[in-house]
């Protein structure tokens, strides 16, 4: 049915976001700045540049330089003890019969330190970053190159997103999207499908039986 498959990767595969959110949190505060969950939402899916645009635009007073820099050592010490799977990632992984990659909006080193940390890298035949492409999600482009990469044609390729910035790309570069929401709710608009977890989105699309289930969200 389907030539590959895509994965998002922060709040897809891996349950980064809600380590962002609580770091995210913490950092703002301690720089007299602080945040609400309703802000931090807005950050998820986006790139780091279009991120600290958003952050300026809210807290014109901020330093930039020093959020950034306080988020990431927040943020990675904390990948370090706290970083887990998504439900039923490896199992969907294991089972996949045609090739697959990763497609975020992560930079280059940062994507390839998260994955690193989890063991995944094998499952994959391309990665695709923001270092890769011109226009980040929620343009097509991402998905488009992905497909691009893999010579296959993006109408073949079913893509798992959680964001609705990441299944509005997929959805735009006229791939089949399976959204499995993580801290947002999704709208509806840009997928195919919704589902609770990756295996049964994997299911509603046709791609595995149904019934199968994700051992215990693992952690790396």
């Amino acid at each position: 049915m389907f030539d590959a498959i895509f994965f998002d990767l922060d709040g897809t595969l891996i349950d980064t976001e809600s380590i962002a959110l609580r770091t995210g949190l913490e950092v703002f505060a301690r720089l007299g700045h602080p945040a609400d969950e309703t802000f931090m939402h807005e950050l998820i899916g986006k790139d780091i540049p279009s991120a600290t645009a958003l952050i300026g635009a809210r807290f014109p007073g901020i330093d930039l330089d020093r959020l950034g820099h306080e988020q990431r050592a927040a943020f990675d010490a904390a990948l370090t003890t706290d970083l887990r799977l998504k439900p039923g990632a490896r199992e969907l992984l294991a089972a996949l019969p045609v090739a697959s990659a990763i497609v975020t909006s992560s930079g280059h080193a940062e994507a390839h330190h998260k994955i690193g940390l989890t063991g995944l890298g094998p499952a994959f035949c391309q990665i695709i970053t923001r270092a890769d492409v011109l226009a980040p999600k929620p343009d097509p482009e991402p998905y488009l190159l992905a497909a691009r990469r893999l010579g296959v044609d993006p109408a073949r390729c079913l893509v798992f997103e959680d964001s609705e910035i990441g299944a509005q790309s997929a959805y735009r570069a006229g791939c089949t999207v399976v959204q499995v929401p993580d801290i947002v709710p999704a709208s509806g608009k840009w997928a195919h499908h919704i589902a609770p977890d990756l295996l049964t989105g994997a299911a509603m699309a046709g791609l595995i039986p149904t019934g199968v289930k994700a051992e215990i969200t693992e952690k790396d």
